[in-house]
């Protein structure tokens, strides 16, 4: 969900009274639907992800469209991993960028006003975009994940696979609830912090919360027990690009993912599922947060490490 408003970044805007980072709301809530009759009805090759590799709610839904097998049922674009300030770009001067292949756009935000004339809200991946139709579905990972999870099972190479369990989602929303504030969108309000309170605040939860998945951890298998689910999907894209960025740039420097035993051995078992490692791009991911924070980072030096993927590879969970 790394973001631009339709004139340019909003990192320094999205900034409350107190110097702390508030996130704006995604805008689009479509559904698709395996209800045939629905506006978007689930079609395969109707479908198409437009996500950016460094953005962890993107890598989300790359995450469980490759778990449940539908890479042929739904295709994907990746822009560049530099935010500019005409927003995401479809630039593919970058390895793995691969421009718009389906409309041919220049910049992601033509299709937001394709889909909405005189749009001028707050731009993000990932996109799922109705091809039939021409518009824009939804914007918001955490509804796109479960779209993909349970509306798509004729198509699903894996449709045994539930990341979203009748009888643990109780457990699964009560644990999105604490995760997302605390670590996935605590590493920005770390981050974007404009006040020493407000990153004060937020680094301290953040690492209170990372001690507590580390307890979870050092008991079970998963966050919600002995089965992988969207909550270990929505955790793992923070914590895959916790050392090598977040770490440094946005001053999340207490400890390293790598210093916590149970969290280690748990990414490397994700890692290691079929089609995950394949959606991990460091060099996206590294250059898009270095070269495209200037307020941060004003050289946009991209430095060369930590690496915690060839640990992830070489483990045995």
């Amino acid at each position: 969900m790394d973001s631009t408003k339709a004139t340019g970044n909003t990192w320094t805007q999205e900034i409350g009274g107190d110097g702390a980072f508030v996130r704006h709301p995604t805008n689009f809530h479509g559904r698709v639907s395996k209800d045939p009759k629905a506006l978007h009805a689930a079609e395969s090759g109707r479908y198409h992800l437009i996500v950016s590799l460094a953005c962890p709610w993107a890598h989300r839904t790359l995450i469980v469209r490759a778990l449940k097998g539908l890479e042929k049922a739904i295709s994907v674009d990746v822009v560049h991993p530099f935010l500019t300030d005409s927003g995401w770009s479809f630039d593919t001067a970058f390895p793995g960028a691969t421009g718009d292949r389906v409309g041919g756009h220049s910049h992601l935000q033509h299709l937001y006003r394709q889909a909405s004339p005189g749009y001028t809200g707050i731009i993000t991946v990932p996109v799922l975009w109705d091809k039939k139709l021409g518009t824009i579905v939804n914007n918001e990972s955490a509804e796109i994940i479960r779209m993909l999870n349970a509306e798509f099972q004729e198509m699903a190479a894996q449709p045994a696979l539930d990341l979203y369990p009748q009888a643990l989602r109780a457990a699964i929303d009560d644990t999105n609830a604490w995760v997302y504030p605390s670590i996935n969108n605590g590493v920005y309000r770390s981050g974007f912090a404009q006040s020493q309170a407000a990153y004060d605040r937020a680094v301290g939860e953040l690492f209170a919360a990372l001690d507590r998945v580390e307890g979870i951890l050092s008991r079970q298998a998963y966050l919600c027990g002995d089965v992988l689910t969207e909550a270990d999907v929505r955790l793992f894209t923070t914590l895959i690009r916790f050392d090598a960025v977040y770490h440094t740039h946005f001053k999340c420097n207490r400890r390293l993912i790598a210093q916590y035993p149970a969290m280690l051995r748990y990414m490397a078992g994700i890692y290691q599922l079929p089609g995950v490692a394949a959606t991990v791009d460091l060099d996206h991911i590294r250059f898009h947060y270095y070269h495209s924070h200037r307020h941060i980072n004003p050289s946009g030096i991209v430095p060369q490490g930590p690496s915690i993927v060839q640990q992830l590879a070489a483990a045995h969970a």
